[in-house]
């Protein structure tokens, strides 16, 4: 990949917004705040999630040869932090994990491929993974869109601590020295979706203080000629900075985004999965 870059205006304030709601349009979003959580119960989670939200789209998809009502399907956001893992999506080479089953286990990661988007990438303490479960009939049904917005909730909320994030083209994700010409682009946040009739799953990987030596053991998301940064590391030594807190400032920003507010977990939805 070649090692220049090239500037990209953020998109438009009215470009970012979601379009115009329709009568059975759901814009609230049931936000789950689980810590740290295992990987895997957590990926079973959103699939568990999204089928739910898939099943009431059938249902309401019968329901117009009948005129029976529409049922408003639900938003989901999971917000956590995951142990040591790597994760390879359908687009990956594997060979981009440079460690092997007994490294793996020296280093305390796992491995797991999966149904995003994307080539490898890494997740651990410090970072702040969001798992949005939308059904974009609620919001626009443009992929563009939402992976825009999805980087732009990022790039206000780093704006917040006095970083000038951007975009790279070509390049999704969230970078530092995105500019034209910058000779140290480097990435601090990841992104990497799947949409099935329009609901997502998957998401962003924000790098607030993790142990930033563990992509050292991958060519993150398949990129070898650009750098991996994090929040932490950006404001330099004795800044107090925390995933809880970063989570907090970043949620107003993507719920603006979406034209969605927040509700409280129901009753009767799934319980929070356990700390490992």
């Amino acid at each position: 990949m070649a090692s220049s870059v090239e500037q990209v205006p953020a998109p438009p304030h009215d470009a970012l917004g979601p379009d115009d709601a329709q009568p059975t349009t759901n814009r609230t979003v049931e936000v789950r705040r689980l810590g740290l959580v295992d990987y895997v119960p957590t990926w079973e989670l959103q699939e568990a999630l999204m089928a739910g939200t898939l099943a009431i789209k059938t249902q309401n998809r019968e329901a117009e040869t009948t005129g029976a009502p529409h049922q408003a399907t639900p938003n989901y956001l999971l917000l956590c932090e995951h142990p040591h893992t790597y994760t390879l999506g359908k687009s990956g080479k594997p060979e981009h994990l440079l460690l092997d089953d007994d490294a793996l286990m020296a280093h305390q990661a796992s491995f797991h491929r999966i149904n995003r988007g994307g080539d490898i990438t890494y997740h651990g303490p410090g970072q702040l993974v969001g798992y949005p479960i939308l059904d974009l009939d609620n919001f626009r049904t443009d992929i563009h869109w939402y992976l825009r917005m999805l980087e732009e909730a990022v790039i206000r909320t780093l704006a917040e601590y006095g970083l000038n994030a951007g975009r790279i083209a070509g390049l999704t994700g969230v970078w530092l020295d995105w500019e034209e010409g910058a000779s140290n682009p480097r990435k601090i946040c990841a992104l990497g979706v799947k949409c099935s009739r329009w609901v997502t799953l998957h998401g962003f990987a924000l790098n607030v203080t993790p142990d930033l030596s563990y992509f050292g053991h991958i060519v993150p998301c398949g990129i070898t000629d650009k750098a991996v940064t994090s929040l932490a590391q950006e404001l330099g030594p004795g800044a107090a900075v925390a995933v809880p807190e970063v989570q907090e400032r970043l949620l107003p920003h993507l719920l603006a985004l979406l034209g969605a507010t927040e509700v409280a977990t129901s009753p009767n939805s799934p319980c929070p999965l356990p700390k490992p």
